[in-house]
């Protein structure tokens, strides 16, 4: 038994006790996206009745914690998503999940500056390998900018892993030494990553994917969103003749695979790691899962380094493909919320949207359907004249670049308010523009000599 051998038993220990540290008024961290800390979450939950005003703060929550559902009306548990998912957006309609909003690559900066800060941090990770180093598998984010706040800003700071004999080993910079861990929690179950099947999307989606190929070019840096949309455009890169395409983005998803796979992918036109994939963090299908398993040329790093806008824009050619939920007719960007109703979060769009148009040769591509049937069956255009009171802006006209829908593409740069309420309108569909332009008019941003 080497020397890491023997810190690892001294500090291995059951999730029972090692949720014992959880004191009244803590902020308790859960680690992020897929790889979750399920064992620890249920002995938290144990302790509800000895516990008071708990802090738990999770971001993209895929599965719904056992601390929600001993305290649905969060008398002791709290729960707060730094970007809504859909298992957080039904656990919103209790009142006790709230949204925190932020540009994901300052979040570190809240540690170092104290602005919120972590007590505990459970952490799902791999086993420890023959030097001591866990990995943290498919998700890095800012979980190593806490961790190296622990004796600095964050002094008090107790760092609890749960080893996860399932998770796969994913390169990069997303290992924790032994000597940086409170307390080790073997996993009793092991549990797979949360899978998640890749969206095809529909014949819309179809269209605005069509429109998006016809501006790429060799040697792009991709940024891809979630949605069906941005995987479709991947899934017709994969199928194209494209050449030495780069991965720098927030999100690994199934379509870089694809592109991977068919040879589009090699990272090699890319200024900064050149040969690797970067990103933050990955969700995915099993598969992709098991193609990122052990694999050199992934390179998963801190949402320092993956979102910082001047990182990013080092590189050539960014292309970054995002959905959103509504424009308005000035050309700003919705695409968390529907007024007060939170639907998602800011996430990298900012971020990356910003990015690319300083990157040399890059174009940023907000795109979105223009209508949306609602649930009684109303159809409404996504296209509007204004907002409703509450919704997020999460990029502001000033920095938009290319709106996209299935009835064309813009570039709202250096257009005038005239001209952008033109060109947008021309994306609505057909049934809305009359009533828009009404609308433009009542607003002043619609002349005489605008076309109709």
């Amino acid at each position: 038994m080497n020397a890491w051998q023997k810190m690892y038993q001294e500090k291995l220990t059951t999730a029972d006790k090692a949720v014992k540290v959880v004191k009244d008024g803590d902020n308790v961290e859960y680690s992020h996206f897929v790889t979750l800390p399920y064992d620890l979450d249920k002995a938290l939950a144990k302790r509800k009745k000895e516990l008071k005003h708990v802090h738990v703060r999770c971001n993209t929550l895929m599965f719904v914690p056992e601390v929600f559902q001993v305290d649905p009306k969060g008398e002791v548990f709290d729960m707060t998503d730094i970007s809504f998912s859909a298992v957080t957006r039904g656990m919103a309609k209790n009142g006790i999940v709230n949204y925190n909003p932020l540009v994901y690559h300052e979040l570190p900066l809240w540690y170092d500056n104290r602005i919120r800060g972590v007590d505990v941090l459970f952490l799902a990770v791999t086993p420890m390998d023959e030097n001591g180093f866990f990995n943290m598998s498919t998700t890095c984010s800012s979980t190593m900018d806490i961790i190296r706040c622990k004796g600095g800003t964050a002094k008090n700071l107790k760092v609890i892993l749960e080893v996860n004999r399932s998770l796969p080993f994913i390169h990069g910079e997303n290992n924790i030494h032994i000597s940086q861990v409170d307390t080790i929690v073997e996993s009793t179950a092991n549990p797979p990553l949360h899978a998640i099947p890749p969206v095809s999307g529909d014949e819309t989606d179809m269209k605005i994917a069509k429109i998006i190929m016809n501006e790429m070019e060799d040697g792009a840096c991709l940024q891809l969103g979630i949605g069906g949309m941005p995987n479709l455009v991947g899934k017709m890169i994969a199928q194209s003749d494209l050449k030495d395409l780069g991965c720098h983005t927030e999100m690994f998803v199934d379509a870089y695979m694809d592109m991977f796979e068919a040879g589009r992918l090699t990272n090699n036109a890319k200024t900064l790691d050149k040969g690797k994939s970067t990103f933050t963090f990955a969700m995915g299908s099993e598969r992709l899962y098991q193609f990122m398993n052990n694999n050199p040329s992934m390179n998963a790093r801190s949402v320092t380094y993956t979102n910082d806008p001047h990182v990013i824009a080092q590189n050539d050619k960014v292309f970054s493909i995002c959905s959103c939920i509504a424009v308005d007719i000035q050309g700003n960007i919705s695409s968390e919320s529907a007024g007060y109703r939170q639907i998602s979060g800011t996430g990298g769009q900012l971020d990356f949207h910003y990015a690319s148009f300083h990157s040399n040769g890059g174009k940023g591509f907000l795109c979105t359907h223009s209508t949306k049937k609602l649930k009684d069956g109303t159809v409404i255009s996504n296209i509007v004249p204004y907002f409703k009171v509450g919704t997020a802006i999460t990029v502001p006209s000033n920095l938009v670049n290319y709106v996209v829908t299935e009835n064309g593409i813009v570039n709202l740069k250096g257009l005038s308010l005239w001209e952008r309420a033109e060109a947008l309108i021309g994306l609505a569909h057909p049934d809305f523009r009359e009533d828009l332009i009404k609308q433009a008019e009542i607003a002043g941003v619609w002349r005489r000599s605008n076309k109709r």
